[in-house]
């Protein structure tokens, strides 16, 4: 069984028959209400040295992600751990979900009189040290486990609020708080403000990161795609994100968003770090922590996207020498039907075609395929819906080209770079400001490839940049997408 505990208020839930399992929740399953918080079964075989853990939910999820296809309350059950669940504010910032949960540690604290020890997975992990950091829950916590989360942010949250993509995103819910708090550059603002705080290193962190992405088509297939430009990735959050420079990272493994938090996946590693006495800490880093796992490039996407009802196309160019392109169109209806036709007119139709239930875009429908070595020239997608669609199409390049551009931002300004004098670009810069839920969107003045960033106030920024490359007569179109965070005196964070 599992107790459920509102304020003053205790109220027992029957459970199915626990003769192998802990049980869950079933039918009369009550998470999901903000706030609330549930006592797992507790084992017979508790010994004292094994704190009690407090499992924190992530992005668009609920308490229930612990229990519901996932193992991970029973496992932790059948090795002694008492266990605690919390429901926060499943799209709500870090600093909102951040006092709520300050206010509930302490409450399960005193339920248990001592310590304990908390696991989160995604967005639970920045919601949790907003709470021991910012809102002075550290005294009630022994350490935290965090199960890739975005320390410094996602680029699928900067795509999500991107010229290209936050009209969908918007249609599909995926554009608020939550998501606006975990672009790149807001995340560097918040690490700036926790980083260097007097609370920061008193609970211990430990992390893991994952490198494999879904099947072919889902949603963490097409989010690993979009994000491979960016380093090694899970699907939804990279390498480089799920580490902390003063955390100890104990694996990088090939989990993809979803299995690393299953109790089969990653208990068994994070064990040892649940009882009051761990390990010295300069013993902990484990030899794939190691390694590294360095950013490739972030110029291997081409991005458009838009509104059609009946027919519409998009038109690309593929560079010569390109090993492989893949297609992914995203759209908020499942009816599309779509033609790629190469610059020999060749059609390719054998898309394949799945729902999105992933954090950022879910809801939408992906319809993907993988053409290897494409034949150089300008291809076209058609698309034909029997309903008004909006979509997102993103064409992933495995090409020598994807590094031969970047885009960097500094105190100010805006610039593309170039690693050969003889490539001629052309670039469009398009900026879209936000500010108290409002949109400001403007072209920006383009002088040798560097564009300052306007002065509109404290917000986030996001900037789209696409580019068209000539070298050698090869011709070739990118896509680059960043976002940075402008405080009220006018300091920007992020690059």
């Amino acid at each position: 069984m599992i107790k459920k505990i509102s304020m003053t208020v205790l109220v027992l839930f029957l459970l199915l028959p626990s003769w192998s399992q802990a049980g869950s929740f079933g039918d009369d399953d009550p998470s999901g209400v903000p706030g609330q918080w549930y006592i797992g079964t507790t084992p017979q075989n508790v010994a004292p040295s094994k704190q009690p853990i407090l499992f924190v939910h992530g992005l668009n999820s609920s308490s229930n992600t612990w229990w519901s296809d996932n193992n991970m309350y029973d496992t932790a059950y059948q090795n002694g751990y008492e266990t605690a669940f919390i429901d926060l504010f499943p799209t709500k910032n870090m600093w909102d979900n951040g006092a709520l949960l300050a206010s509930k540690i302490r409450d399960i604290y005193n339920y248990y009189g001592e310590k304990i020890v908390i696991v989160a997975h995604s967005k639970g992990g920045i919601d949790t040290q907003s709470a021991l950091v910012h809102y002075g829950a550290f005294p009630y916590v022994s350490r935290v486990i965090t199960l890739s989360t975005p320390h410094h942010g996602s680029q699928l949250a900067d795509l999500a609020y991107s010229s290209w993509a936050g009209w969908l995103a918007g249609i599909l819910g995926s554009k608020n708080d939550a998501t606006y708090s975990l672009q790149t550059g807001y995340m560097s603002y918040f690490r700036s403000e926790t980083d260097q705080h007097s609370n920061v290193n008193i609970n211990p962190i430990f992390t893991f990161g994952g490198t494999k992405w879904g099947g072919f088509g889902s949603s963490l297939y097409w989010g690993g795609l979009y994000l491979w430009g960016y380093g090694s990735n899970d699907g939804a959050v990279t390498v480089n994100s799920s580490r902390l420079p003063y955390a100890h990272e104990l694996k990088v493994g090939d989990w993809n968003h979803f299995t690393i938090k299953e109790g089969s996946s990653t208990f068994n590693l994070f064990e040892n770090y649940l009882n009051e006495t761990v390990v010295n800490s300069s013993d902990l880093l484990s030899q794939s922590a190691k390694q590294s796992y360095s950013s490739n490039s972030d110029g291997a996407s081409y991005i458009r996207g838009g509104e059609y009802s009946g027919k519409t196309q998009e038109k690309f160019q593929v560079e010569e020498g390109a090993e492989s392109i893949t297609l992914d169109w995203m759209s908020s209806s499942s009816s599309s039907r779509l033609i790629l036709k190469d610059p020999g007119q060749k059609i390719h139709s054998t898309f394949i075609v799945k729902k999105e239930e992933g954090e950022f875009f879910k809801g939408a429908y992906h319809h993907t395929i993988t053409i290897e070595n494409p034949i150089p020239g300008q291809w076209t997608l058609e698309s034909n819906s029997s309903n008004s669609e909006k979509y997102l199409l993103n064409v992933s390049f495995e090409s020598r080209m994807n590094d031969t551009v970047s885009v960097n931002i500094g105190q100010g300004e805006i610039s593309l770079k170039k690693v050969d004098s003889r490539l001629k670009l052309q670039q469009n810069f398009t900026i879209e400001y936000y500010k108290n839920g409002k949109l400001n969107k403007s072209k920006l003045r383009i002088e040798n490839g560097t564009s300052n960033i306007p002065k509109l106030g404290e917000g986030v920024y996001n900037v789209t940049v696409d580019v068209k490359g000539i070298k050698d007569k090869v011709t070739f179109n990118r896509t680059f997408i960043k976002t940075v965070y402008v405080d009220g005196s006018g300091k920007v964070y992020g690059q």
